[in-house]
């Protein structure tokens, strides 16, 4: 009777989930605010290489690790008029997987939990719209969500996936930085990132891009304050309030909308490393927790999330996109046995971040460009709720339950 119940269950989460992946995929190429503008440069960027022009990450300096290429080109296989679509079959195909490994990688005896957290994830989508599947972000947060499945039984494939994953866009860096510090599994989750990163170095280099390899890095480094970045508050208000020295503009070199103002520059220069000691300062104080008999397997979902939300809350680039992030340490920490009960907190507050993500950005996003301080304050509220997420991990990790001294 139970396995029928569960079967059953199942079956209904299915459904909802690909009708919500469906949902929002609908609403990214329907829907007002270009959601899937980004998608449109990624078709451009392939177009232009493959019409023999130069090719970013080989050829010229490129936002994105020289990886996230292969999935931009994957989809381009149903060719240019198919390019949106088929970028749309990919993440839906690449969610399913995730899921799939969510629901296969809980015993019989867990898997009512397991469909619990698949709600919960159908529900973060649903709540964070079309940026969902719309970004190279949106390849990245199912592989990483697969590789923290297979971390207990198979690291070494953890840390193939999650270098794959790094190679593509950045963050994932954050989930290796908490398994090198709170983990058994270490070493082989090293030793499989190891051998990606050295066959992507090496064939990088073979095809006339070492030059170029790592320009990701700098062209983060050399950017001012994104709008919707946390430290860029004070900025947006003040233009929202009406001062004329402060306010936003756009950036034709890097895409994207900047504050400008007294002070501005400054920050931005300093964003950097101020980001540098936040996740020194949680590395340090993982490590204190571990030499005072922290459990490590309790330790690490807080961890990780403290390190994601880090990665978003202390930065001085801010995304609608960088959201979706939130998933990978809240599936992990749901799933587990010893971190379930306490991680509906961070996932209940994930998905009021989730929603207010949705809020701000498609549809409404021209208010907030028009500094309008109704969405102003949307965008502020959306930010403060990362800094309670940050405070709620850190706490977590403080009060990780204590190893019995023999």
């Amino acid at each position: 009777m139970t396995r029928t119940i569960s079967t059953t269950g199942a079956i209904w989460l299915w459904v909802a989930f690909l009708a919500v992946n469906v949902t929002i995929s609908c609403l990214a190429l329907t829907g007002q605010g270009r959601p899937l503008g980004d998608v449109y440069l990624y078709q451009w960027w392939i177009e232009q290489g493959a019409s023999g022009g130069p090719w970013v990450g080989f050829d010229e300096p490129w936002v994105y690790p020289v990886l996230a290429l292969l999935p931009m080109t994957i989809a381009f296989v149903g060719g240019a008029q198919g390019y949106v679509v088929t970028w749309l079959v990919l993440v839906v195909l690449l969610n399913c997987a995730a899921l799939a490994v969510v629901l296969g990688a809980s015993s019989p005896a867990h898997r009512s939990r397991a469909l619990r957290v698949g709600w919960w994830w159908t529900a973060f989508l649903l709540l964070l719209g079309p940026i969902a599947v719309g970004r190279i972000d949106s390849i990245t947060v199912p592989i990483a969500i697969i590789a923290l499945c297979l971390l207990a039984k198979r690291p070494f494939i953890a840390g193939v996936l999650l270098a794959v994953a790094t190679w593509i866009k950045v963050w994932p860096a954050a989930v290796i930085a908490a398994i090198v510090v709170a983990s058994r599994s270490r070493w082989s989750v090293v030793a499989g990132g190891a051998v990606v990163t050295a066959l992507i170095v090496g064939a990088t280099i073979l095809l006339g891009g070492g030059e170029v390899l790592l320009s990701f890095i700098t062209q983060q480094t050399d950017r001012g304050l994104q709008i919707e970045a946390p430290v860029s508050a004070p900025w947006l208000w003040a233009g929202a309030l009406g001062a004329q020295e402060a306010g936003l503009y756009y950036d034709d070199d890097l895409l994207t909308y900047q504050v400008f103002g007294p002070g501005a520059e400054v920050v931005a220069q300093i964003m950097t490393a101020i980001l540098a000691v936040a996740v020194a300062s949680i590395v340090l104080l993982a490590v204190w927790l571990q030499g005072r008999g922290a459990r490590q397997e309790a330790l690490l979902p807080p961890l990780i999330l403290a390190f994601v939300v880090a990665f978003i809350a202390v930065n001085k680039v801010g995304s609608p996109q960088f959201i979706a992030w939130l998933a990978v340490p809240i599936i992990f920490g749901l799933v587990g046995a010893a971190s379930a009960r306490a991680f509906r907190v961070p996932a209940a507050i994930a998905l009021a971040i989730a929603g207010l993500t949705h809020f701000v950005y498609p549809y409404l996003y021209g208010y907030l460009l028009d500094l309008e301080v109704f969405m102003v304050a949307v965008l502020t509220l959306r930010n403060a709720l990362l800094f309670v997420l940050l405070v709620w991990a850190i706490t977590a990790m403080v009060k990780t339950p204590r190893q019995r001294r023999s």
